[in-house]
């Protein structure tokens, strides 16, 4: 445990000289990735044109490997039955709120909801109680969504599991398992997990271990940016990938970036936000990247450009919240616009909003995925199945100016590409025909 997460050794990257900032801005603009040393230098350079060659490498990365593409998700709560005391979370277990977990018909109702938003990727999210949200609720919501609705992939945000937790998801046919380390910094981690199972720090640091021992393909990581130094958590994050990519022979699948809004004691900037995520950017080039409605809209439009390759839209962060919206929510929102507003904002901004699913039922994930990935192919499926989607969410929920207005968008982008735009023609007309869920 000790091996890949060194507090001294951390400390002592981010007090070194920063190096030949130069021989790592060109290795990233290559499309190579970079090493935690590399994301190190970049952390701690206060050139300011290296500073701005940082956003430019980075935004030229986002437009090569993912285009004008962004993979549009929502959170869906089932229960808000917490034993662990979080400082910085609505669901600790003092927090008094009146406790929700959602009926199985319940479960239905919200997942409607979703559905007729157009969403076709979900995360289930939930609270760690084993007496009140067993393993066995959460496996049978999965079941209750597969089965009862259009939902294409439904990943999960849930406690760090034993293996055969794992392999229970796995068997449930999930998406993405995801966990957030919320800081690396093992004080701080303490400091704010005061009690519950979640405050075992090497427990949670091991459970991608446990989910890839397990079967598990794609995980998603993060951390909970203003608990501690953005530049130690960032470091931390790579090192942890590093650590997965030489023992499983893939990192993450996905990073996600939320970020404390307001006070905090590590508060981040909103400049120094950007630069983090342009760095991951260019460390792992073919990662996901993932950022939540917690950030405005201003500041989704200038992250989407340097990085963010996925994000949620019309989200809820209570239990229920998308049939009543009463109920205590996890964290604030800053970003208030429905969905429909926001794949408004996205295709007016030239950006095609996709709810594409296609890559696990292709079997495209954990080491496939990242080969696809990195000899540059996966682009030539990610662009044709986005335009599908968002072909098939024009005919099923688009007034007549969306559907002007996704067909120009559609047309741009298969101007773009004579190969694609003649794979796609067939499958364009099988949708105005009323087929539905095709992709490549």
């Amino acid at each position: 445990m000790e091996t890949f997460i060194n507090d001294e050794y951390i400390q002592n990257l981010l007090s070194a000289e920063a190096g030949d900032i130069e021989h790592i801005l060109a290795k990233a603009a290559r499309y190579e990735g970079l090493t935690h040393k590399d994301v190190a230098a970049l952390l701690t350079t206060t050139d300011e044109q290296h500073i701005q060659s940082i956003f430019n490498i980075a935004g030229q990365i986002k437009k090569h490997i993912y285009g004008d593409r962004i993979v549009l998700f929502a959170p869906l709560y089932v229960s808000d039955y917490c034993m662990n005391k979080c400082a910085y979370c609505g669901f600790k277990t003092d927090s008094g709120i009146g406790r929700r977990k959602l009926s199985q018909e319940e479960v239905k109702k919200e997942v409607a909801i979703l559905q007729e938003m157009g969403h076709k990727r979900l995360v289930i999210e939930a609270g760690e109680d084993p007496d009140n949200c067993p393993l066995d609720y959460v496996l049978e919501c999965i079941s209750t969504i597969y089965n009862n609705a259009d939902i294409r992939r439904v990943n999960v945000n849930i406690a760090a599991l034993d293996i055969d937790g794992f392999k229970a998801l796995k068997n449930a046919q999930i998406g993405t398992y995801i966990l957030f380390q919320e800081s690396y910094h093992r004080d701080t981690y303490k400091k704010v997990h005061l009690s519950g199972p979640k405050s075992d720090y090497d427990y949670h640091l091991t459970a991608f271990d446990r989910a890839m021992e397990a079967g598990l393909d794609d995980v998603g990581a993060g951390v909970l940016f203003g608990l501690h130094d953005y530049k130690y958590e960032v470091l931390a994050l790579m090192l942890h990938n590093e650590h997965l990519e030489k023992r499983f022979g893939v990192g993450f699948h996905t990073i996600s970036v939320p970020r404390m809004i307001g006070a905090a004691a590590n508060a981040v900037s909103d400049q120094d936000f950007l630069r983090l995520v342009a760095i991951l950017r260019m460390a792992v080039p073919f990662t996901g990247m993932i950022v939540s409605t917690r950030e405005s809209p201003e500041m989704r439009r200038k992250l989407v450009k340097i990085g963010i390759s996925q994000m949620s839209a019309g989200s809820s962060t209570s239990v229920g919240g998308y049939s009543d919206n009463k109920g205590k929510k996890q964290f604030s929102l800053s970003d208030h616009r429905s969905a429909d507003e926001i794949i408004y904002w996205l295709m007016e901004e030239g950006i095609l909003p996709s709810f594409c699913t296609a890559c696990y039922r292709r079997g495209r994930s954990g080491e496939r995925f990242m080969g696809l990935a990195k000899a540059g192919d996966i682009k030539n499926v990610c662009l044709p199945n986005g335009i599908l989607t968002l072909k098939e969410y024009s005919l099923d929920y688009g007034d007549e100016r969306f559907k002007k207005l996704a067909e120009r968008l559609i047309n741009e982008k298969l101007s773009e590409n004579e190969e694609i735009e003649k794979s796609l023609q067939e499958k364009l007309l099988q949708l105005e025909q009323g087929e539905r869920d095709l992709y490549i």
